[in-house]
């Protein structure tokens, strides 16, 4: 049986196909149109998944879209008429494109599948799954569990914001819901907004600038905004807020309350900013802890399974796991939007087809790996069209090659095999550099990323040496779990170093890999497996064997507000236009001083910020 899910018009759309309950592959929208967090019908990436799959759309079974459109449309009327007359601009923005076409998503589904397929009937095979069903189907089914809590946290879907569920084996059931205007997403939205990052994208910035402060607004968060009771459950004070009536996250109210109007997004990043991170992160990780807790109480599981936005939290998952509420965590790596086409196709496989499940030791994520992939001949033909300027080799020379570029200081843009499905870089399209390097992460960010010079870099660490070098035990393949580096691994600072506030604390060096170290001495780990990803390994392999140090910094291959690379073509252009010094790509390696000048491109202000 083949299902393809679909998640579309909101944001991050993506495809996903399914055959006999195995992932066969899964990928966003935005890698193919290079439009970040393009929320069109997900034309190319449906095209790739059924190439992927060597079928064509005759030979699907079930088409399932992520959400319920109409249940969605009843949420933002009934919004509009409680709060009416307040928010009529905005409502009468909102309605005609309503009415013209997300409230008869069918029929544009139907007629955008139809552009593949003339001729095709398929009102008798497509489905629509409710939105947190699609996040706790995608939480759940692809877990290494054969029973487990389901714990999902989003800004909204039709109506839920929060909900709590149990699965067991193919079984998999909604217990309780929190619904819209009360949402953790929402609430941790409206200060990225106010801090002057833009929504929906932002969310990371906010989460990496909170080191930096204090949380010094917590109690006036807790006081004013959010009501939370024992069990985690809450409510959000809408006196507050924008995002019910019209356009703006939060409001005046809001602006007085925290002594000024909301950031703009070129303004300069104050402390107030980062105390404000600071505030809402704790906030965050508090309410968080509260709900696990009750679920584990409530439902009795010993394993917890997360998706929504919220689960790409990786410092409240970090928390959540050193408090042992359960035994066991396993987050969807894809845990947005996206990652809701993988879930409605499977919740629609488990429950509407009534077809059972196996669970393995790993999950069935496969490492991630779910996007296009690409051979050498390919990769060459690709190159030679550009005027590039490569060498071919061999395995071995290959990554004995890349780890004494790595070794030597050089930012190296790595493209190989399948490309990664969800935000995270794993190793198929990554940037790396020397963790050991004091200056990798200043330089990865403002020469290479072209983005604020805050931002943190995640290691990359060998899955048997992560307990050499950081406070954690298991596994975290996908970059979700925030850990702190082994003390005997720090850096002792200086008094004078240690009286620095905010942004003075990013060039202080504070471990023996100070590229991977945040300023309060955490970093978000992805453990590398050879089973998952045997290239990655075998490099980190061969840099530990040159350095001693079995870690490497990881960053997207993509510059701020580009879309991760793609295609080989993709990969060329985002390393002729910027500070990559070396394109490892299938066997070939590229330097940059060995380019024709003429092929320079200049990618600082290709893209808009994200």
């Amino acid at each position: 049986m083949k299902i393809l899910g679909i998640s579309a018009y909101y944001h991050d759309s993506a495809a996903a196909l399914i055959e006999d309950g195995t992932i066969v592959a899964a990928a966003q929208e935005e890698r193919f149109t290079r439009k970040k967090h393009d929320s069109g019908f997900p034309a190319k990436a449906i095209a790739y998944c059924l190439e992927a799959g060597r079928s064509s759309l005759r030979d699907v079974d079930f088409v399932v879209f992520y959400d319920k459109p109409f249940l969605k449309f009843e949420r933002l009327l009934e919004t509009y008429l409680a709060f009416a007359p307040n928010g009529f601009v905005s409502f009468q923005a909102a309605m005609p494109i309503w009415l013209k076409d997300k409230l008869f998503q069918k029929n544009m589904l139907i007629k955008e599948l139809g552009k593949s397929a003339p001729g095709l009937r398929l009102d008798d095979r497509l489905l629509f799954s409710e939105h947190h069903m699609s996040h706790a189907a995608s939480a759940f089914y692809p877990s290494p569990f054969e029973e487990a809590a389901i714990l999902t946290m989003d800004g909204v879907g039709e109506w839920a914001t929060t909900s709590i569920g149990v699965g067991k084996g193919a079984e998999l059931s909604i217990l309780k819901e929190l619904h819209f205007p009360h949402s953790l997403g929402l609430l941790y939205s409206a200060f990225t907004y106010y801090t002057g990052f833009k929504v929906n994208s932002g969310e990371y910035k906010l989460m990496g600038l909170a080191p930096y402060g204090k949380p010094v607004y917590a109690d006036i968060i807790q006081k004013h905004l959010i009501d939370v009771k024992e069990d985690g459950s809450f409510r959000l004070n809408q006196e507050y807020f924008g995002y019910c009536t019209g356009l703006r996250m939060t409001n005046r109210k809001f602006d007085l309350l925290f002594g000024g109007p909301a950031r703009r997004p070129a303004d300069r990043i104050e402390q107030r900013h980062m105390d404000l991170a600071a505030s809402i992160q704790a906030v965050t990780e508090d309410v968080i802890l509260r709900i696990a807790r009750a679920v584990r109480r409530d439902t009795g599981m010993k394993n917890l399974c997360l998706a929504g936005g919220v689960a790409l939290n990786c410092v409240s998952n970090g928390k959540l796991q050193r408090a042992n509420v359960f035994d066991r965590i396993w987050i969807q790596p894809a845990s947005g939007d996206a990652g809701g086409a993988v879930g409605a196709a499977l919740a629609a496989y488990h429950q509407h087809a009534g077809r059972s499940r196996s669970v393995s030791a790993a999950d069935s994520m496969r490492g991630g790996y779910l996007g296009p992939e690409y051979t050498q001949q390919e990769i060459e033909k690709s190159l030679s069209s550009a005027g590039a300027c490569f060498a071919v080799l061999s395995d071995n020379e290959f990554l004995d090659t890349v780890a004494s570029h790595l070794a030597d200081g050089k930012a190296v843009g790595w493209f190989q095999g399948r490309m990664e499905f969800g935000p995270r870089a794993l190793g198929g399209r990554s940037i790396l550099g020397d963790a050991r390097s004091p200056t990798m992460q200043k330089n990865l960010n403002l020469k290479v990323k072209y983005r604020e010079s805050f931002r943190p870099f995640a290691p990359s660490v060998l899955s048997e040496d992560v307990a050499e070098w950081f406070d954690f035990e298991g596994v975290s393949p996908y970059m979700l779990l925030v850990a702190e580096v082994r003390e005997d691994r720090r850096r002792k600072m200086t008094r004078a170093e240690q009286e620095l506030f905010g942004i003075e604390k990013l060039n202080v060096p504070r471990s023996e890999i100070p590229a991977a170290t945040h300023v309060d001495y955490t970093a978000r780990l992805q453990t590398v497996h050879r089973d998952t990803n045997p290239r990655y390994y075998d490099l980190i392999s061969r840099f530990k064997d040159l350095t001693g140090t079995p870690v490497l910094v990881n960053t997207s291959f993509n510059v701020r507000g580009e879309p991760i690379v793609s295609t080989p073509d993709d990969a060329f252009r985002c390393f002729m236009g910027t500070g990559i010094d070396i394109l490892a790509i299938g066997n070939c390696v590229l330097e940059k001083e060995k380019q024709d000048p003429a092929l320079k491109l200049d990618y600082k202000d290709a893209f808009e910020l994200d």
